[in-house]
């Protein structure tokens, strides 16, 4: 019977937690990046053998890298895009000459991931990441303020936006602030307002038309490396799933699933699975968008979110919130039976328990929260593979 490959990610050597504690989890594989490098450079043969051999040296194999950044002019197609997609096409060949089959990379412009709050405290006493609209609101209007902002919102979200702000003390804002402008995986630098503000007046005049015909054009391009190098690429859909500060968002439901692989029609352009962003969405149909794309799935994200009809979301016990994980599960166990193949996955994020608190984790990605999520969903899927057997 073919089993989920169970990882965790894992940051580097500047990652709180080691690969020997991590691999006492019971996991087999590990999901890293070579994030010293900078977006855009070429990954070389030796730093990615390099970084491998430490990985195997702790009886672990690196099964997935998440992320393979891909440059803004890229997504642009300004500047040195072409350069960078030339540098991207080596690094995959690179990637392929050292054994590694997975490739996670998002086209989400300019920041990665967005929530409000890091640190919201649920009903068990854990802390768990959490988006708040108004808090948004009340960021992009008063705190950022960035051009033409009222436009994107009605008189009735500036007003309680505003209501919002005037409740907040001065270092609840300060905290919003940085919540909201964190930086790139792997990074606990936050972008400065003048940084985000000139990252954001370069794409004022990129639709979501645009931004995809971008995306179509270097998948076009670098797909077919892939692919000649044995890696399938696996794009991971937008968190959250709509637009933020005004931004483009072309990787948010089926529809947009649709374009990005009928247009480039290989397998070994694919998707990162994650029930978590595609989750925070109301529309989305996560089972129908597992069934329509299970032959470009090559990566796992599981965890939960639970939503509001205020438009809130915050992240949930892995088998318990809006996500069908049980229904989930089924289909990720059919497919690999049918295929004959297993995918790597990772207990996406995890709770902060109060007894790690000082601990200086990335951000979703404490120990005993994604202990906790990867017991339950290894234990939910023995439980069902008893039936298929």
């Amino acid at each position: 019977m073919y089993k989920m490959t169970q990882t965790m990610r894992w940051y580097g050597s500047n990652d709180v937690l080691s690969l020997k504690e991590l691999k006492q989890a019971g996991i087999t594989g590990i999901v890293t990046a070579l994030h010293e490098i900078p977006v855009g450079d070429v990954w070389t043969e030796e730093a990615i053998l390099e970084r491998k051999k430490v990985v195997e040296d702790h009886g672990l194999q690196w099964s997935v890298i998440e992320s393979l950044p891909v440059h803004e002019d890229i997504k642009k197609r300004s500047g040195k895009y072409q350069q960078y997609i030339e540098n991207y096409k080596i690094s995959l060949r690179n990637i392929g000459k050292c054994g590694i089959e997975v490739v996670a990379y998002n086209f989400m412009p300019i920041l990665d991931w967005v929530r409000t709050d890091h640190f919201f405290e649920n009903k068990e006493g854990a802390t768990v990441l959490r988006y708040d609209p108004v808090k948004f609101a009340f960021f992009d209007l008063f705190l950022l303020k960035r051009k033409n902002v009222e436009d994107d919102y009605s008189d009735a979200a500036i007003a309680e936006a505003k209501a919002l702000g005037e409740k907040l003390s001065s270092e609840e804002k300060e905290q919003l602030f940085k919540n909201i402008l964190l930086g790139l995986p792997g990074s606990k630098e936050n972008f400065t307002p003048e940084i985000i503000k000139e990252q954001l007046e370069a794409y004022q005049h990129i639709t979501d038309e645009k931004l995809r015909e971008n995306l179509v054009s270097f998948l076009r391009e670098v797909a077919p490396v892939a692919a000649e190098s044995g890696v399938k690429l696996a794009i991971h859909p937008d968190d959250p799933p709509f637009s933020v500060l005004g931004l483009p968002r072309v990787v948010s439901n089926q529809k947009d699933l649709e374009y990005i692989f009928s247009k480039v029609d290989i397998n070994a352009n694919g998707l990162c699975y994650c029930t978590g962003s595609l989750g925070a969405n109301p529309d989305n149909d996560v089972l129908g968008i597992f069934d329509k794309f299970s032959d470009r799935i090559h990566f796992l994200h599981l965890r939960n979110v639970r939503k509001e009809a205020s438009g809130v979301f915050m992240e949930s016990d892995h088998l318990d919130g809006d996500v069908p994980m049980t229904a989930v599960m089924k289909k990720i166990l059919k497919l690999q039976q049918s295929a004959k193949k297993s995918i790597p996955m990772r207990p996406d994020h995890g709770y902060l328990h109060s007894m790690e608190k000082d601990k200086n984790y990335y951000v979703g990605y404490s120990f005993i929260g994604r202990l906790k999520g990867l017991a339950e969903l290894r234990g939910l899927e023995m439980g069902m593979l008893e039936t298929l057997e």
